[in-house]
């Protein structure tokens, strides 16, 4: 199956770079690019791209989040990957805006393919250098809530369920899989997130290594 992406780059040269990049791949297929997220909405609906690939940088970061949080029904059935300076990215603006993988902009190319593949299949992705810079931006306050609340032992189940969301799976997948119901899941999902003091998905997972709860 050949994965349709969608390329946002301000930059002309790192658009066509990325572009590039991409279609250097068997599995993948630039379906379109864009300089701004004005033409990505116009053009969702009928390119219907598997995957964003967006480039951020400097001050465009605000508008990015704000943009993609108004459109992030229409867009639900794409994934969004992003290239970022991790130093400077706003994270919790981008897991909120429904990012489900962030790079560094100075990923080699073999790194972009293999994440804008691996986010095709539904995978989160989090290079090396953004799971350390997100842990520790969550270092300081995770330690606080610790102190205050310590985070309270998951059950055998919940670290199953864990396991699963750090591979990418939603809901109805992980029911499937261990034979219970939608309800059940979100159910574990949502002690997940109280015990650890999270509220996406993508924290769960980043405090779930930290934690030595689970391996990526």
């Amino acid at each position: 199956m050949i994965h349709r992406v969608f390329v946002v780059a301000a930059s002309p040269v790192v658009r066509a770079g990325l572009s590039a990049v991409v279609a250097s791949s068997s599995k993948l297929t630039v379906v379109g690019s864009a300089s701004d997220l004005d033409a990505l909405t116009r053009e969702f609906e009928q390119l219907q791209p598997d995957v964003v690939l967006l480039d951020v940088s400097g001050n465009f970061q605000e508008l990015v989040w704000e943009k993609l949080l108004s459109s992030q029904q229409q867009q639900d059935s794409s994934a969004m990957i992003v290239l970022a300076d991790v130093d400077s990215i706003d994270f919790q603006a981008a897991l909120r805006a429904g990012v489900r993988g962030i790079l560094p902009n100075t990923s080699t190319e073999s790194e972009i393919v293999a994440a804008v593949e691996a986010i095709a299949l539904g995978l989160v992705v989090l290079h090396s250098d953004t799971i350390e810079s997100l842990l520790a931006l969550k270092e300081s306050s995770v330690r606080q809530k610790e102190t205050n609340n310590p985070v309270q032992a998951l059950t055998p189940r919940e670290i199953e369920v864990l396991n699963m969301l750090g591979s990418g799976l939603g809901n109805k997948a992980i029911a499937k899989r261990l034979n219970i119901s939608d309800h059940t899941v979100k159910f574990h999902v949502s002690s997940i997130f109280q015990k650890l003091a999270v509220s996406t998905r993508t924290e769960a997972v980043a405090v779930g290594v930290r934690l030595g709860l689970i391996m990526l």
